[in-house]
C-alpha cells in the first residue's frame, strides 16, 4: 500500500514525550489497518485521526465498519460515504430503537458498497409498540454474500428482484411484511441462484410462502404469525425447521426435498393437508414439545403424536418433555404415546419445574428399548412441587422390569442431584446390561465439592467396567472436566 507523501514509515519516526522513539510509526499500513479492525468499533477507530494526518486517512480504509449502539446514527451514512477501501466485506450496526426512516439514510448506501456481510440488530426498548416505528424499503444488494437482520418489527418493504444474486445467507428476524408479500419469490433460484441457508423469524404478514430453490440446504421458519399455506421445492434440502408458524389455521403443506436429513416440526400437523414427499436420507426427527400432565385431547400434543406416527425407523429422535407448574388434577397424558419410532439415538429435554418425571421416562424408554445412546437434558426448577402433588404416579415404573440391552451410551446435561434425578438414575443402571460410558455435566448452582460428592454415588450404582466422565461449571471458563474423582 502506497503512502500519500512517499516517504516510508522509518523515515516518519518521531521521539515521544519521553524522548523514546514511536516504534507505532514504522508499523506498515496494512498492520495499523489491521489494528484498528481488531478495535470492532468505527467510532473509535476514527478518533485515531487526532494523531497525525497519516492516521486520518486509515480508518477511511477499513474492509469492516462496526457501529455500537452509542455511535450517533446520523454519522452512519456519513461513514458509509467516505469509505475508501477497494471492498466494503462486512458491516456491522448495533443500533437502539432505529426507525424505519434511519434505515432508509445508511441502507442503500450500504447495499452500493458491501461485497461481504451485513449484520444488524434493533434492540427495541420495552414500552415500543410494534407498528409505530413505521417501514422502509430494503434495497438490492450488488454482492453482499451474508445477510443478518433483526429489526425490533420495524416494517419492510421486499424488493422485486433479488436482494442479492451471490446471497449466500439470509436471516430476517422480528418484522412486518408490508404491501404485497414476494419473499418466497426474492429467496427462490429465479433471484437467488446462491443462496444455501435462509432463517425467518418472528414476521408478521407472510400467510403463504413457496420457495423453490436448486440451492438451498437449511431452511428454517420460526412464528410466521398467520402462515396459512407452505410450499417447499428443494431437491438440495438437508435440514428443515417448522417452528409455531400455523397456529390456529389449519396446516396446509407441500414439502418436496428427497435430500433431507434433519426434520423440526414442532407446529400444526395433519397428514391429510401436510404432504411430506419421500425422505430416503432422514436420519433426524425433531418432533417438539408434548405435555405430560394437562387436559384431555391436548392439541399440540395430538399434532406431536401424529408425526411421531408418520416415521418408522429413525436413527436420531429428540423430544420435549414439559410440566406445568401447577398440574393439580390435571390428566396424565403419556398413556396416549403408544408407539415411537424404531431409534439408534434418542434426545430428551426435560422442563420439568419440580415434578418427578421418572414414570414419564420410563414409558418412553419402554418404548424405545433397541436404543443405543440416550441424551438427557434437565431444566430442573430449583424449588420442588408439594408434597402432595399426584406427579410421581403412576409409581409402577419403580418395580416394573425393563431391558434396555441395547444401551451403550447415556449423556445427562444439568444434572442437580435432586431425589427423584438419583432415583431415576439408579434404575437406568439397573435397566442397562450392556452400559459402556456416562458422561454428566452438572448444574451450574452445583458446587465442585457437591458435583465430587455426587460422582462417588453414581460410581456407586454402577459397574467397574463403565466409564465415566463428570463436567462442571466454573465462572469465566464454562464446563471444565471434574478430576480426581474416586
Amino acid at each position: 500500500m502506497e503512502h500519500s507523501d512517499g516517504e516510508a514509515p522509518a523515515k516518519r519516526a518521531r521521539l515521544s514525550a519521553n524522548g523514546s522513539e514511536d516504534l507505532l510509526s514504522l508499523l506498515s499500513d496494512d498492520l495499523l489497518i489491521h489494528i484498528l479492525l481488531k478495535l470492532r468499533n468505527t467510532a473509535v477507530a476514527a478518533r485515531t485521526s487526532v494523531l497525525s494526518s497519516r492516521w486520518r486517512r486509515l480508518w477511511p480504509l477499513l474492509p469492516g465498519l462496526d457501529f455500537l449502539p452509542d455511535t450517533n446514527p446520523y454519522s452512519v451514512p456519513a461513514v458509509l460515504a467516505a469509505h475508501q477501501a477497494p471492498a466494503l466485506c462486512s458491516l456491522r450496526v448495533l443500533a437502539s430503537d432505529a426507525s424505519a426512516d434511519f434505515m432508509a439514510a445508511w441502507l442503500p448506501i450500504a447495499a452500493r458498497r458491501l461485497a461481504g456481510d451485513l449484520f444488524f440488530i434493533n434492540n427495541v426498548s420495552p414500552n415500543d409498540e410494534a407498528g409505530d416505528i413505521g417501514a422502509f424499503e430494503l434495497p438490492c444488494f450488488q454482492n453482499a454474500t451474508s445477510i443478518s437482520l433483526h429489526l425490533g418489527f420495524l416494517g419492510i418493504a421486499l424488493p422485486t428482484s433479488a436482494i442479492s444474486s451471490r446471497l449466500t445467507d439470509l436471516c430476517l428476524n422480528s418484522f412486518q411484511v408490508q404491501g404485497p408479500c414476494v419473499l418466497g419469490d426474492v429467496v427462490s433460484s429465479a433471484c437467488s441462484p446462491c443462496l444455501k441457508r435462509l432463517a425467518i423469524n418472528d414476521a408478521r404478514g407472510i400467510d403463504k410462502f413457496t420457495i423453490r430453490s436448486e440451492s438451498l440446504m437449511q431452511l428454517k421458519l420460526n412464528d410466521l404469525d398467520g402462515l396459512q399455506q407452505l410450499t417447499v421445492v428443494t431437491p438440495t434440502l438437508k435440514e428443515l425447521s417448522v417452528i409455531l408458524c400455523f397456529g390456529p389455521n389449519q396446516p396446509i403443506a407441500s414439502i418436496s426435498a428427497p435430500q433431507l436429513m434433519s426434520l423440526q416440526w414442532n407446529d400444526a400437523y395433519d397428514p391429510c393437508s401436510v404432504q411430506i414427499g419421500e425422505m430416503a436420507h432422514l436420519q433426524c426427527l425433531h418432533a417438539g414439545i408434548f405435555l405430560v400432565y394437562g387436559p384431555v385431547d391436548f392439541t399440540p400434543n395430538l399434532h406431536c403424536l401424529r408425526i411421531l406416527l408418520d416415521f418408522k425407523v429413525m436413527h436420531s429422535l429428540t423430544l420435549l418433555l414439559l410440566y406445568n407448574p401447577d398440574i393439580g388434577n390435571d390428566r396424565y397424558l403419556m398413556e396416549d404415546m403408544t408407539r415411537l419410532p424404531d431409534v439408534t439415538c434418542l434426545s430428551l429435554t426435560l422442563m420439568s419445574n419440580g415434578h418427578c418425571f421418572g414414570a414419564s421416562l420410563f414409558h418412553i424408554l419402554r418404548l424405545c428399548t433397541g436404543v443405543r445412546k440416550l441424551t438427557l437434558n434437565y431444566f430442573e426448577a430449583q424449588t420442588p412441587c408439594p408434597s402432595s402433588c399426584i406427579c410421581d404416579q403412576p409409581t409402577h415404573w419403580k418395580t416394573e422390569k425393563l431391558v434396555l440391552d441395547g444401551l451403550q451410551e447415556v449423556e445427562i446435561s444439568e444434572l442437580s442431584g435432586t431425589e427423584h434425578e438419583r432415583d431415576f438414575v439408579q434404575l437406568l443402571f439397573s435397566w442397562s446390561t450392556a452400559l459402556k460410558k456416562m458422561t454428566v455435566s452438572f448444574h451450574h448452582s452445583i458446587t465442585e465439592r457437591k458435583a465430587k460428592g455426587l460422582c462417588q454415588m453414581l460410581r456407586s450404582f454402577s459397574t467397574s467396567e463403565l466409564y465415566m466422565e463428570f463436567y462442571v461449571h466454573r465462572c469465566l471458563v464454562g464446563k471444565v472436566r471434574l478430576s480426581a474423582v474416586g
